[in-house]
């Protein structure tokens, strides 16, 4: 007992245990304090880690060693969060330079659908370090830019269009002239523009058709890929084409003069249903309308800082009052817009 407390002097010993236990008992003011705080976990984390860091580098100091076991002690430690540093700041820096790299090409921005790798859905947030994306689910997922640069993605603009299509396989007793008439039929039913039919593959037993247009503005996705297909269903179900099986014959026995073509059901006219597309990718249609009001606030800036330029040069009364009126005007519009950005901006930060 002697020899210990010559090599470790009893005052250092209480040290060394008072700053475990204030450690400690911060450690557990912390969890307790943000046990209800899900949000916050994160500042939790990094504060217990903060007190962890702070209670080695006092238990170093106060721990009765030689100089030198304390500088390389010290050393150590100095290297082992160097090293931590550099191999996270390596990711970090990489995700921030391909998220720079992504808003300098302007590869894609919120409301606009992507597909990349396995993920798929529209754009809701375009940060430095991550993107995110609202799938057909009405998911919220998470990449990392150094993931999007890394794989090619497409990006399907949600005002220049894409094409629409729907694939159907029908049997060699009727002409593709016919077909291709009812499928183009069944396309501009639809509501798409630029209808097109082609003829994909000469199988054993059946035709393969690829009925497809142009749908401009791209919204409402989804809901086009339904309305296509059930409009191809009905122009080729009034037509008199059947959509079944080359092997339905020989599974069961029917008459010659036998169609199995549903009867048409007259009902009423329905009121409007909601689109599965504003369900499915609300939050991207807010984070699209917010891109749209900033870029309508900055044209408003654009448009007060020329007429501003345009008043310093003006000389005759009628034109000066003119310019003012109108940065008057134009001031107020940006000035109600912002106020909107703010309040769009604050509901996509709050968790549904």
């Amino acid at each position: 007992m002697e020899s210990l407390t010559e090599s470790f002097p009893l005052v250092a010993l209480i040290e060394v245990v008072l700053v475990i236990a204030v450690a400690f008992g911060l450690n557990l003011l912390a969890t307790k304090y943000y046990a209800d705080k899900a949000s916050l976990r994160t500042r939790m984390q990094v504060l217990q880690a903060v007190i962890l860091l702070i209670s080695l580098i006092l238990i170093i100091l106060i721990a009765p060693i030689g100089d030198a076991r304390r500088g390389q002690l010290l050393s150590l430690l100095g290297i082992v969060l160097s090293a931590a540093v550099a191999l996270s700041s390596t990711t970090v820096l990489g995700n921030a330079m391909a998220g720079l790299m992504l808003r300098s090409i302007r590869a894609f921005k919120p409301g606009d659908y992507i597909n990349v790798g396995e993920h798929a859905g529209r754009v809701t947030e375009m940060d430095l370090l991550h993107s995110e994306i609202q799938t057909e689910d009405s998911d919220l997922t998470t990449l990392s830019n150094i993931y999007l640069v890394s794989n090619p993605f497409k990006v399907i603009r949600s005002q220049e269009g894409t094409i629409v299509s729907v694939q159907v396989s029908l049997g060699y007793d009727i002409p593709h002239q016919r077909i291709e008439e009812l499928l183009l039929v069944g396309i501009k039913e639809a509501g798409l523009e630029e209808p097109f039919v082609q003829v994909l593959e000469l199988g054993d037993f059946s035709v393969l058709y690829r009925a497809a247009g142009l749908l401009r503005p791209v919204k409402g996705l989804i809901s086009a890929r339904s309305r296509l297909r059930a409009a191809v269903l009905d122009a080729l179900h009034g037509g008199g084409v059947e959509i079944v099986s080359p092997n339905f014959m020989n599974t069961r026995a029917i008459a010659a003069d036998t169609f199995f073509i549903p009867k048409v059901q007259r009902q009423a006219k329905e009121a409007p249903k909601t689109s599965p597309d504003d369900i499915v990718f609300d939050k991207a249609e807010e984070a699209e309308s917010l891109e749209s009001m900033r870029e309508r606030h900055k044209a408003m800036l654009d448009e007060i800082a020329a007429a501003t330029e345009k008043l310093k040069a003006a000389t005759e009364e009628s034109e000066t009052k003119t310019l003012n009126d109108q940065i008057a005007a134009v001031t107020r519009r940006a000035d109600k817009l912002s106020a909107l950005i703010e309040q769009f901006q604050e509901k996509l930060k709050t968790p549904s």
